[in-house]
């Protein structure tokens, strides 16, 4: 799409927008109908860029459906998707380590890069039981869905930056959207709050911001990492915190292994549930309609089950 006077990003802005990106582009005059080329690094980024910009914008997403986000690294067609690319939407808060690299092999002086964390209260990240190192800050900021809304909010204001001709347009799918956000923290707190159980086991360490945010302590059996895999020590901790407090129900991810979870709830009498952090859909969830809102929604269903009496 061309675009004429767009504020040109250096790559020196480009770094420091992965810390806090700041979005700042004159109106967009279209010479041609085609839509946006938007790049998200993975899926809940793409998902809510989906949703703001509709037809107007054509979205791909760098992590490929079903793999894991965290140790995900780019290939050279990756670099030229975005080298042809209008928008870059990342998560940032440490999701994507590998983008300050990319971004410096970039001759795409017009690419524009939001950050949507930017400006979220973001949680310490605690590798206290995990090898790996993914920065100061928890990134999962997109399972508080009050988080989420603002993460859109960011988006819609660059796709606005970049094509006011259709700021009516995303301002609308903003306030659909935005507005399913406020329902979908509503039920949340409906159903949760008059628990009484309000401590999780999981596999990952990816649920801090949903724990925040609705009054639930969450105990994982590894860090940020999702691959790792804890020591004896660790693995006797968790058993004991699972005896003294009869724990029922072993959350894990199913896009990686369940051995671990499911080891510890043969020794426990615990039952193993799925609890989806949004990484990543697979072709078929995304073939039966699901999004960030049904995931969501079923994660619910999920914690209710496991925190009941």
């Amino acid at each position: 799409m061309k675009i004429k006077s767009l504020i040109v990003l250096t790559l020196c802005m480009a770094m420091l927008c992965l810390a806090g990106c700041s979005m700042k582009a004159p109106e967009k005059v279209s010479t041609d109908d085609s839509p946006l080329k938007v790049i998200a690094s993975f899926y809940p980024m793409a998902d809510f860029a989906d949703k703001i910009g509709g037809d107007n914008i054509a979205v791909q997403c760098l992590v490929s459906l079903g793999m894991e986000a965290h140790d995900w690294e780019p290939t050279t067609a990756d670099i030229a998707l975005l080298e042809e690319a209008d928008l870059f939407i990342i998560n940032g808060a440490g999701m994507e380590p590998w983008a300050t690299d990319l971004l410096q092999t970039l001759s795409n002086k017009n690419l524009v890069v939001v950050n949507t964390s930017e400006g979220l209260d973001l949680l310490e990240n605690d590798e206290s039981h995990d090898g790996h190192d993914h920065g100061d800050q928890d990134p999962h900021v997109w399972l508080n869905p009050l988080y989420a809304k603002q993460q859109m909010s960011m988006i819609m204001e660059a796709l606005k930056e970049l094509d006011a001709t259709n700021s009516k347009t995303y301002q609308d799918n903003y306030e659909k959207w935005a507005n399913k956000c406020e329902e979908l923290d509503q039920n949340y707190r409906e159903t949760l709050s008059p628990l009484n159980h309000k401590d999780i086991l999981v596999s990952h360490q990816a649920f801090g911001y949903l724990c925040n945010a609705y009054g639930l302590n969450q105990i994982a059996i590894e860090g940020l990492s999702p691959e790792g895999e804890p020591n004896p020590a660790r693995m006797a901790e968790i058993i004991d915190f699972m005896n003294k407090h009869q724990t029922k129900v072993i959350f894990y991810e199913e896009n990686t292994s369940s051995k671990v979870a499911e080891a510890i709830a043969r020794d426990t009498g615990a039952k193993t549930m799925v609890l989806n952090p949004l990484e990543s859909l697979s072709q078929e969830q995304l073939d039966a309609g699901e999004d960030y809102f049904s995931i969501m929604t079923a994660n619910l269903k999920g914690l209710q089950e496991a925190l009941s009496d």
